[in-house]
């Protein structure tokens, strides 16, 4: 998965005056599943747009396979487009959508029967080719407007927002067909969202940006696991982020108290941003905790307890398989290698910071 399919490279669009994307590097690899997201605004559709050829940078190129499409019309290049609205034909029964693309390219009727009765089997909806798009649900439309993009063999399909219309359920089911479409087809998938549960299940890579930059890309775990800055700490999954004071290699102070980590070279006497995962604070008798603080609010989760906790002036957000009551008095500890050390930022303008791959 090291060959480098498409290249963007000092991407940068405004519009009306407003920078969208600023000096963007990014590439993606062949046949991997990338995953740009971030909140509205932050520039993910804008650059799906520009990979798509529906949109033209103010500065920079777009290179595919080694050459330059920047300027390339979206039906010249090697690659399709699902959007969160299906754009079906209503007036056309499913196997007139799915056929439509190949009979403009001329293809036999032998060729596209073929094709047809192939995309259906695929998207799990074998026998549906007769039926009218107002009779399918919201998951089989997508489903067919997936079809529709991959009977035309892409090497890239462009997902935008595709699952936002459904309901949560379906929405759940997709991903897992989305996943199993990708290691059947071995194409490449670009895929934006701004669900955080969405890119985490299923991509290879994920992009998150902000504000035009990208603030990290890294495999799932990487960015869960090891967030590069506080805003992705924060987008990604709930996170205690924290003021704190780094003392020196391995030990960090933290609302006063020290606890020892696994960081280094961050200085001494350093003022930090500390992030732990709810599901990382250790909950204890008051003694065997580092710090102490008392329940505040008790909410059962299925899986876990999501608990807060209020402990020396900071609201701790806990998640545990083990129940301690609204008003209990509790001890908390963080293993070291679950305690994140980032710098601050020296001003508000770099919580937005270019980090290139």
């Amino acid at each position: 998965m090291n060959n480098k399919l498409i290249d963007l490279q000092h991407i940068t669009k405004s519009f009306d005056g407003d920078l969208v994307l600023d000096d963007l590097d990014l590439y993606i690899r062949e046949n991997e599943f990338l995953t740009l997201l971030g909140p509205s605004g932050c520039g993910k559709t804008t650059t799906l747009r520009i990979i798509g050829g529906f949109t033209t940078p103010d500065k920079g190129c777009v290179l595919f396979n080694g050459e330059d499409i920047t300027n390339l019309p979206p039906n010249k290049r090697q690659l399709n487009t699902v959007f969160q609205k299906y754009a079906l034909f209503t007036h056309m029964t499913i196997e007139d959508n799915i056929a439509f693309g190949l009979k403009i390219k001329g293809k036999t009727d032998k060729y596209i029967k073929d094709k047809i009765d192939y995309a259906l089997n695929l998207v799990n909806l074998k026998g549906y080719g007769k039926r009218m798009p107002d009779s399918l649900s919201g998951g089989q439309q997508q489903r067919i407007a997936i079809a529709r993009a991959i009977v035309n063999e892409p090497k890239v399909l462009l997902l935008d927002e595709p699952l936002g219309a459904l309901d949560l359920k379906l929405r759940q089911d997709m991903q897992y067909e989305l996943i199993r479409l990708k290691k059947d087809l071995g194409i490449t998938f670009i895929y934006v969202t701004h669900d955080q549960e969405e890119a985490l299940t299923m991509s290879d890579t994920i992009v998150v940006m902000n504000q035009g930059y990208i603030q990290q890309i890294g495999s799932p775990e990487d960015i869960y696991n090891e967030p590069e800055n506080a805003f992705v700490a924060d987008f990604i999954g709930d996170s205690n982020i924290i003021d704190a004071v780094f003392i020196h290699d391995e030990l960090v102070s933290i609302l006063g108290a020290n606890f020892p980590c696994v960081d280094t070279g961050f200085g001494n006497n350093k003022p930090v941003d500390v992030v732990i995962r709810p599901e990382d604070v250790v909950l204890t008798v008051p003694e065997k905790g580092i710090i102490t603080g008392k329940v505040t609010d008790l909410i059962f989760k299925g899986v876990h307890y999501e608990m807060s906790v209020m402990a020396c002036g900071f609201e701790w957000l806990v998640h545990s398989t083990t129940m301690f009551p609204v008003g209990a008095e509790v001890g908390i500890n963080v293993d070291p290698f679950n305690i994140q050390i980032m710098n601050k930022p020296a001003s508000e303008d770099e919580e937005a910071i270019s980090i290139e791959e």
